[in-house]
């Protein structure tokens, strides 16, 4: 793949053969110094910092992430550390109020304008709308936890309303949690207002104890922050009434600790990891619930993080002038990122459904 490196107001030097794919900008000697250590979370924080540019295809240039290291022993150590200090669910909630907790208004320059949905859609064709697909993903869910007007679901992760919103607009009773104080906020005004059976709790879900048992469980993009399987297989075995189901979706990744250094840093600190697809399953086998499907997802997650991430771009000065450069830089490095991540295979995605006999 060609591509170009200049210095500012330098010509550029163009590796490989044909019209460069996009150019790296060096601004300052501690870009050039981060260039050649070949290190991701070196170039990534020059990239913050504004010591180097991309121009042209950021995600291409990401897609060469595979020739840089990425070995941070120090930074591994510090991920799970605070957990022993504070305890599991309050590192959980610091972890989740890091990324949720901005301005509720900044995600919304860059997710769907129909549901507010913070996790894949379900796409028809590639060129479909976002709104449409993850109006399908809506109905999926609900169709696959079979629920109709009257019955009671929870959700764990209420987000901005998507679910919630979809399934009590048709009847259904919603219990929303959270751990994100202008989650709660962003939610509690959105169904008062629009008056709709939906009650918001902030409370980590392994402490919730409600006085009955709910007709479905659904799950949208919050097991990779519930990365202890059998804790949260025994919950939802306590939460939900025989014979109801549960529908979740998620990332994944082949190995353990195979998220970089930069997502743990700046994205999601704390423990949260992708889903494990082989080790989930192996807890669904020895808990009482059936797999009743398993579906590939990467595909739909690509698209999804793709039309973000040119969201994101399209509302750039939007969001430089209202919430500062470096949250511009640090959501287009992840959104474009995660686009090149689904799209070569690097991480992949699944939705799957349980069922309590």
């Amino acid at each position: 793949m060609p591509f170009a490196v200049a210095n500012a107001g330098a010509p550029a030097h163009v590796f490989g053969t044909g019209d460069p794919k996009f150019t790296i900008t060096i601004s300052d000697p501690r870009g050039a110094k981060a260039l050649a250590g070949l290190d991701q979370f070196g170039v990534a924080v020059a990239y913050l910092q504004g010591w180097l540019d991309v121009e042209g295809d950021l995600s291409a240039a990401l897609r060469m992430r595979a020739f840089f290291t990425d070995f941070h022993p120090v930074a591994w150590v510090s991920r799970f550390l605070p957990a022993l200090v504070r305890g599991r669910r309050e590192d959980d909630r610091r972890s989740i109020s890091h990324h949720y907790d901005e301005d509720s208004a900044f995600f919304l320059t860059f997710l769907d304008n129909r549901h507010r949905c913070y996790t894949e859609g379900v796409f028809a064709s590639d060129d479909e709308p976002l709104e449409d697909a993850m109006t399908r993903k809506m109905d999926l869910a609900l169709e696959a936890i079979g629920v109709g007007p009257g019955d009671h679901v929870l959700e764990v992760g209420g987000g901005w309303g998507a679910f919630s919103e979809h399934a009590a607009r048709r009847g259904v009773n919603v219990t929303t949690t959270t751990l994100s104080k202008e989650s709660e906020r962003y939610l509690v005004d959105l169904f008062e207002r629009e008056r709709l059976p939906v009650e918001v709790v902030r409370e980590h879900i392994f402490n919730y104890s409600p006085h009955r048992r709910f007709d479905a469980i659904v799950n949208m993009g919050v097991t990779e922050h519930l990365p202890d399987y059998r804790t949260t297989l025994r919950k939802y075995a306590e939460l939900l009434r025989p014979g109801g189901r549960v529908y979740l979706d998620a990332l994944a990744m082949r190995r353990k600790h195979a998220a970089s250094t930069f997502l743990k840093r700046y994205i999601y600190p704390g423990a949260s990891a992708p889903l494990l697809l082989h080790q989930y399953l192996r807890h669904v086998a020895r808990s009482p619930f059936e797999l009743l499907s398993v579906t590939d997802d990467r595909h739909n997650y690509y698209l999804t993080c793709r039309e973000w991430a040119n969201r994101l771009d399209g509302a750039r000065d939007e969001i430089v002038h209202n919430w500062g450069e470096p949250l511009y830089r640090r959501f287009r490095l992840f959104l474009w990122g995660s686009a090149a991540g689904f799209d070569t295979g690097l991480v992949q995605a699944y939705r799957w459904v349980l069922r309590l006999p």
